[in-house]
């Protein structure tokens, strides 16, 4: 049954169809025209035959003669009557003559060969079938004229249409069958001339097919110059043109994929329900921390601020901007409005990590916070002592000196802030420079904790070395730097270590480090104060400093100029328990 779904099986259908409709139509013109050409042939033999025969018995005066001579001339299935004066003189068919003799009573148009001395013609039926024509008898009157030009007599010549039927069926059957054969070579061609039609077309169907499985390479042959062949080569050229522009497409979203995926800022498009349709990692990863954050959490749900910001921009058509807090994390959010046409069908946002930046901001105002407030102690007293001078309020010279040495301990105080910024600064921008050299380490370990040991006599605390190391172990390092370094944290443990205290060095080889530990059994650092001991200014509670208060930039120091060994630095400590600094520097045996 495809066939007929086909375009051969409808070009075929219809070329048949139409064929033999107009072979229909003409056999029926045919079998009529032949019909009457017949008849008409029946009608004008008659004719002829009864005008002849009549002008015989005209031209004779023997009437035996003339009826033998109209005898022989007539022929089956011909017949005749001749009617003299009214009286049957001859008749040449026994079986049809009373039949015949009773049509011509009973005939009008009979009664004028008499009346207007006229040849007429007329049919009458001879069987019971009135309707098949066949069955009728044609009959011819033709007058017999005398001397006077009056009408002495009649011969009528008769013949049964059922001698043309053979004739008219040869003649059907013969039609018949050349519109069969005419059907059958018109179906030939028609099946070969749909083939030849459609099959560029069927091949233009399986590269459409082709093209549609994503093989836009896919070629139909040009089979012709027609109509057809152009629209192969339209097919071809379409082709190319489609994968040229589905390439394009590709590329630019290759191309917009990439840049969403290297972008810092997450990119997250909407529709109009709030679904999100395309987001990037860093969106992603923004949506994940919101999720985490909440109990019971939806994937369709979004942080309040983001979905308050949308809606705004679905009603006022215009960029909304905000900023909100996720899993301790600060973000800026600025959501635009996405057209199609002229109507807006959803909203991109893209979302900003703005925790860097606020922290930052954060360290700037406590940095500009710190350094005055550190300067301003000392400025203030600098100031003061001067103006006591100056005004000559101390009265003894021990005075005046007592004066002097505290403002040359606050000079010093500022130099030694102003230089440990100015060390710190360099470090951060990566313009330190380290003079390597290798170390025995007990040995210049020994030597840092020798320098401390000769001004602990007032403080009655004991400062001890253990190692696990031999003798001969070195490391490649800055001695001067890392030097900084023990002095930096034995100076904080002397300092938050109480009299009667213990302070310790360890040293000892751990995988592809050497470690160093400064431990003290002091006042301790909260654990809520450990992340951020490294950090500038970062001092704990000032209750906790004995002695001379430090500036807050020694620890930052101290890991700045670990991690340019390609070190790194930890802290341990419970309070009222003591602190454990520990670093790693890199050993290569």
């Amino acid at each position: 049954m495809r066939i007929w779904r086909s375009v051969v099986g409808k070009l075929w259908m219809t070329i048949l169809l139409l064929v033999c409709f107009v072979l229909f139509i003409l056999t029926i013109l045919l079998l009529e025209f032949f019909q009457n050409y017949h008849v008409e042939e029946v009608e004008e033999t008659l004719r002829y035959e009864a005008q002849k025969s009549a002008s015989i018995l005209e031209d004779h005066d023997d009437l035996d003669m003339s009826i033998q001579i109209v005898a022989e001339v007539l022929d089956d299935p011909v017949h005749s009557v001749v009617e003299m004066n009214d009286d049957i003189v001859f008749y040449s068919d026994e079986l049809s003559y009373r039949d015949t003799l009773r049509a011509i009573n009973n005939s009008q148009l009979m009664d004028r060969v008499y009346a207007d001395g006229t040849v007429v013609q007329d049919e009458f039926p001879s069987g019971e079938d009135f309707d098949n024509r066949y069955n009728n008898i044609m009959i011819v009157g033709a007058p017999v004229l005398n001397a006077n030009g009056e009408a002495a007599g009649a011969v009528y010549v008769y013949q049964s249409l059922e001698a043309i039927q053979q004739t008219t069926e040869q003649t059907t059957r013969l039609i018949i069958l050349a519109a069969a054969i005419a059907i059958i070579l018109t179906t030939i061609f028609a099946f070969f001339l749909s083939t030849r039609i459609t099959a560029p077309l069927r091949k233009m169907r399986e590269g459409a097919f082709e093209v549609a499985r994503g093989k836009f390479d896919t070629k139909v042959p040009i089979l012709s110059n027609d109509e057809i062949g152009e629209l192969a080569t339209a097919f071809n050229q379409m082709g190319r043109q489609l994968k040229h522009h589905l390439d394009a497409l590709s590329q630019e979203k290759e191309q917009l994929s990439s840049v969403l995926s290297s972008m810092a800022d997450g990119v997250i498009t909407f529709n109009k329900d709030l679904t999100v349709l395309v987001s990037n990692p860093p969106a992603e990863r923004f949506l994940q921390n919101w999720y985490d954050e909440q109990d019971g959490y939806t994937k369709l749900a979004l942080p309040p601020t983001i979905e308050q910001l949308i809606k705004e921009v679905m009603q006022t058509n215009e960029e909304q901007v905000g900023e909100l807090e996720v899993n301790g994390r600060s973000y800026a959010a600025i959501i635009s409005p996405l057209y199609s046409g002229q109507t807006v069908r959803g909203a991109v946002a893209v979302l900003r990590d703005m925790t860097e930046e606020r922290k930052l901001e954060t360290l700037r105002k406590d940095f500009i916070a710190n350094v005055s407030h550190e300067l301003r102690t000392p400025i203030s007293m600098l100031q003061g002592y001067s103006e006591a001078i100056i005004d000559d309020i101390p009265q003894s010279d021990e005075e005046r000196k007592d004066i002097a040495k505290v403002i040359y301990d606050e000079s010093l105080r500022m130099g030694r802030l102003v230089n440990e910024l100015l060390d710190l600064a360099r470090m951060e921008a990566g313009h330190i420079v380290l003079n390597k050299e290798e170390v025995k380490v007990n040995e210049f370990s020994s030597r840092v904790l020798s320098k401390f040991k000769l001004g602990l006599n007032d403080h009655d605390i004991m400062l001890s070395y253990e190692t696990e190391l031999n003798e001969s172990t070195v490391i490649l390092i800055d001695p001067d730097r890392i030097e900084q370094v023990l002095t930096n944290l034995l100076d904080n443990a002397i300092r938050h270590t109480k009299a009667d205290g213990k302070i310790i060095i360890k040293t000892r080889r751990e995988n592809q480090f050497i470690r160093f530990d400064v431990i003290d059994n002091g006042v301790g650092i909260p654990e809520e104060d450990l992340p951020f001991i490294f950090e500038r200014f970062y001092k704990a509670d000032k209750a906790r400093t004995r002695g001379r208060a430090g500036t807050g930039l020694g620890l930052a120091i101290v890991k700045n100029l670990i991690e340019a060994h390609k070190g790194k630095i930890k802290a341990e400590s419970k309070v009222d328990k003591g602190t454990v600094f520990s670093f790693f520097l890199p050993f290569h045996s």
